[in-house]
């Protein structure tokens, strides 16, 4: 049962932190807990809390830990490059738009895009080390 609960426990700690962690910089907002951006990740979080449990419950030579490793990995390389890419593309999708000529046609057409969608490395490293104290904690302390 640790092994779901650790990442479980990571993401939402997560999660919830992005919450107060923007109220300092602007409203406090609920919403914030669905957004895909932001410090600390998610992502990296439950991932690693996920790697690091199955490390500590089943041992390194387990090979759910060297899939759950290969996991981890590429969900971080994801976060921080291919989603930062996105987001680097929704922004200059959304400049040539607003430079074409105001009209409903292309408010309707063409959907403001997302522009921060991806991690910096500061904010998955943050997730990463969320995610490696909740799963000690629970591995020594339940």
């Amino acid at each position: 049962m640790k092994i779901l609960i650790a990442p479980l426990a990571a993401a939402a700690i997560a999660q919830f932190s992005k919450v107060f962690i923007k109220s300092n910089k602007q409203k406090l907002s609920w919403s914030t807990l669905w957004v895909y951006s932001g410090m600390p990740s998610g992502h990296a979080a439950m991932t690693v809390a996920l790697t690091t449990i199955i490390g500590l419950e089943k041992g390194l030579d387990y090979p759910g830990f060297a899939i759950a490793l290969v996991f981890t990995l590429l969900i971080i390389r994801d976060a921080v490059g291919l989603r930062r890419q996105l987001g680097n593309q929704g922004s200059v999708l959304n400049d040539l738009v607003d430079d074409l000529e105001d009209d409903n046609y292309l408010d309707k057409r063409y959907p403001q895009l997302l522009e921060k969608i991806g991690h910096t490395p500061t904010q998955i490293a943050v997730g990463a080390l969320i995610g490696l104290v909740v799963a000690i904690f629970i591995y020594y302390f339940s």
